[in-house]
């Protein structure tokens, strides 16, 4: 599908199968979500636009290349947390904005909870991240968003995708560049992905209630 970037790479193949396994414990599930979440973002991050600097280093000058945009990193509540840190470590300078959805079990829509963007000029660019792109329901209401906040470019991170939600995505903001690390066989009838790796949110924070 245009504009999705699965990744292919033996340590993604690796580190997806901790995060697949029902017996992973939570701090191996974090440790693992946390070490693909630093490949996607090498991965979304290729094109980002840079600036010339001149720098002295400790032999002589050199001239450098540094990052010439305002990024804007925006995890989806509350799953999207665990892909925080990965990313504030490889762009250390980006905002962190926050929105929050939960899905009616009833009609699989998203419902917003939670909204937190600045008053004023945009981001140049805003990384979504969320482990799961499964209905995509919760996926284009972030970009729903960020489109009213005035955001022109939007890329979309997640460890696994259903071939339901990648066409959801892609129907509605067919210009938003979707990475991930697998696309997987389908959604169920209650819309989790198959075989997906569980819910994402109470793995990362050993939260499960059943």
């Amino acid at each position: 599908m245009e504009n999705v970037t699965a990744l292919d790479h033996p340590l993604v193949d690796h580190h997806l199968s901790v995060l697949r396994d029902a017996t992973t414990p939570p701090e191996t599930f974090r440790a693992a979500l946390e070490r693909l979440t630093f490949l996607l973002t090498y991965e979304a991050t290729k094109d980002l636009p840079t600036t010339d600097v001149a720098v002295q280093t400790p032999v002589g000058p050199a001239q450098c290349k540094r990052v010439a945009a305002r990024i804007g990193l925006v995890p989806i509540l509350r799953a999207g947390l665990g892909m925080v840190d990965p990313v504030l470590t490889m762009l250390p300078g980006a905002e962190v904005w926050h929105l929050g959805f939960y899905r009616d079990e009833a009609t699989l829509q998203p419902v917003e909870y939670y909204q937190k963007l600045p008053r004023g000029k945009a981001v140049d660019l805003a990384l979504v991240v969320d482990p799961m792109l499964a209905t995509g329901g919760s996926a284009v209401a972030a970009i729903d968003t960020l489109g009213r906040w005035g955001v022109s470019r939007v890329k979309l991170l997640a460890m696994i995708a259903a071939p339901e939600g990648l066409a959801m995505v892609h129907r509605r903001h067919p210009h938003t560049q979707v990475y991930v690390c697998g696309v997987d066989e389908k959604l169920n009838d209650k819309g989790y992905i198959v075989p997906g790796l569980g819910d994402a949110g109470d793995r990362v924070f050993n939260a499960a209630t059943d």
